[in-house]
């Protein structure tokens, strides 16, 4: 067993009467590929927000390397390494794709903006926006403005924009959402050249076909509970796991 990047001790946030995560358990390691799959419903986003930091939870504990995080806030928890994409596209749409870039990585560098220092003074930050412009196949569009680009390429600055905060560990929720459909191999290539270089990758996701090629383990939550974990290929063709779907149809069906 790898070394455990986050690890949750009977994570659990009720709304009212409603337990939206119930006592989830996991130990998710360094340089395995995660995705979190489960029905509409099921407390996957919630589970990213409890593990954020965005949202604080009723019981339990979470940690990130070994140390206990649960009461810190999504700030610390970046500066400690963790990074999140979220469902709906969340980037400055004024500004250009390369600024959008450039405004991360000067709040993980701590250099805030300067009104009178030109920011062609900082050339390290400005090759290194560049380097992850380039990852996230953006570069020629670096002059956009993020409101002239298409939806697909909005996800991947977005995607740019928390990569240039140099996580250790990086949540996507549905990286893919709103995509053309032809758009999703270029996104599979960014996130298997992303994890090449070193960074852990926590997915939520629902196209199985991208769920099967990038994953180590697959985590299958329903009702705010952990059902099962493991390989992908045995997870999918688990009874429990078809039931809790489709009532035993075919998880490979599933694609919204």
């Amino acid at each position: 067993m790898g070394e455990t990047l986050i690890r949750t001790e009977n994570l659990g946030i009720s709304f009212g009467a409603h337990k939206a995560v119930n006592k989830v358990n996991l130990e998710l390691e360094k340089n395995v590929f995660t995705t979190i799959l489960g029905p509409n419903g099921a407390g996957k986003t919630t589970l990213f927000n409890l593990m954020s930091g965005l949202l604080k939870p009723t019981e339990g504990k979470i940690f990130f390397k070994g140390t206990d995080v649960t009461s810190l806030s999504p700030i610390d928890r970046v500066k400690m390494g963790m990074g999140r994409s979220f469902q709906l596209t969340n980037v400055f749409p004024s500004l250009t794709a390369y600024e959008n870039v450039r405004l991360s990585m000067q709040a993980r560098e701590n250099v805030g903006y300067k009104i009178f220092t030109d920011h062609r003074k900082y050339s390290q930050l400005n090759e290194k926006t560049e380097e992850i412009l380039e990852r996230v196949l953006l570069k020629d569009k670096k002059d956009f403005k993020a409101s002239e680009l298409s939806h697909g390429e909005q996800r991947k600055l977005e995607l740019g924009m928390v990569l240039a905060l140099d996580p250790e560990v990086l949540l996507l929720d549905e990286p893919t959402a709103g995509m053309a459909i032809e758009e999703v191999p270029t996104m599979i290539d960014i996130l298997q050249k992303t994890k090449k270089q070193g960074t852990t990758i926590i997915l939520i996701e629902h196209k199985m076909d991208m769920v099967k090629t990038l994953s180590d383990k697959l985590i299958i939550i329903v009702n705010g509970m952990k059902l099962i974990e493991g390989d992908p290929e045995a997870v999918s063709k688990d009874p429990e796991v078809l039931k809790a779907y489709l009532g035993g149809g075919v998880l490979d069906d599933i694609n919204s």
